[in-house]
């Protein structure tokens, strides 16, 4: 039988639960993806010691971003390695579906996200004195959905990578112009009017904005659902582009 294109609960938590078991025994991958954003925003308020305010500035968008980053590299990694070892090739000829195995990937990387956000929110707010008017947890949201964000590009840009180095040149050309044009670095409106509009189409953009909103607003405001809502669109929709895009092997 060969795999088909829907989506079942069974073929998605099977597919989510062989991914975390190969986790458990990666060591290195779970400490790339845990670790590394809560010691990037240690490092960053440490840089800035002499200026709180400037890591009150930045932390909040550097909170969305790291998760964004790491997910991204370790999922368009990881599902690499699993279609230029096989692996892929022999699940797609059971009766599995291409949206199970895309899904299953995205929950496995998704329990690992939720992991990954509440470690970095909870550093960054309660021991590195991040000052946030809004509330905590909307901060964790945000961070979740930039981590879900980054596994689904990460998901999707595999499938045009023929080896593991071709998926980390993915980077500077999906993830690096996003940095750039966030509003990390100057206020988007300040751009050129080109880079601003082309900056209103990226999704980092949304991700930044939403945690500005949380930094500043007590309240939930229009501008902060609207930022989450558009962050989940593009993961979803990168998803099913990327389970419609599913080879079975590199070529």
């Amino acid at each position: 039988m060969t795999a088909t294109s829907g989506l079942s609960l069974p073929g998605t938590t099977a597919t989510a639960a062989r991914v975390l078991r190969q986790l458990r025994h990666d060591p290195r991958t779970i400490a790339l993806m845990i670790l590394v954003p809560c010691v990037m925003l240690f490092l960053l308020r440490y840089v800035f010691d002499g200026s709180a305010r400037t890591f009150d500035t930045i932390g909040a968008s550097l909170l969305g971003i790291f998760p964004l980053i790491t997910m991204f590299l370790v999922t368009s990694i990881a599902t690499l390695r699993e279609r230029t070892s096989g692996t892929l090739e022999r699940l797609l000829a059971m009766p599995l579906g291409k949206g199970d195995l895309i899904a299953g990937y995205a929950l496995a990387f998704g329990a690992v996200a939720v992991v990954q956000s509440a470690l970095a929110t909870g550093l960054a707010v309660w021991f590195l004195d991040l000052d946030v008017v809004g509330s905590p947890w909307l901060l964790l949201l945000v961070a979740l959905l930039d981590a879900l964000l980054g596994t689904a590009l990460g998901l999707f840009v595999s499938a045009f990578a023929a080896s593991e180095f071709q998926a980390v040149q993915f980077m500077p050309a999906v993830i690096f112009p996003q940095l750039l044009l966030c509003g990390l670095f100057t206020p988007r409106d300040a751009m050129h009017p080109v880079l601003e509009a082309v900056s209103d189409v990226l999704p980092m953009s949304y991700a930044v904005d939403g945690m500005n909103e949380v930094l500043h607003h007590a309240d939930l405001t229009t501008a902060f659902l609207r930022d989450i809502t558009i962050v989940a669109a593009v993961a979803l929709l990168v998803l099913t582009l990327g389970a419609a895009t599913l080879k079975r092997r590199s070529a």
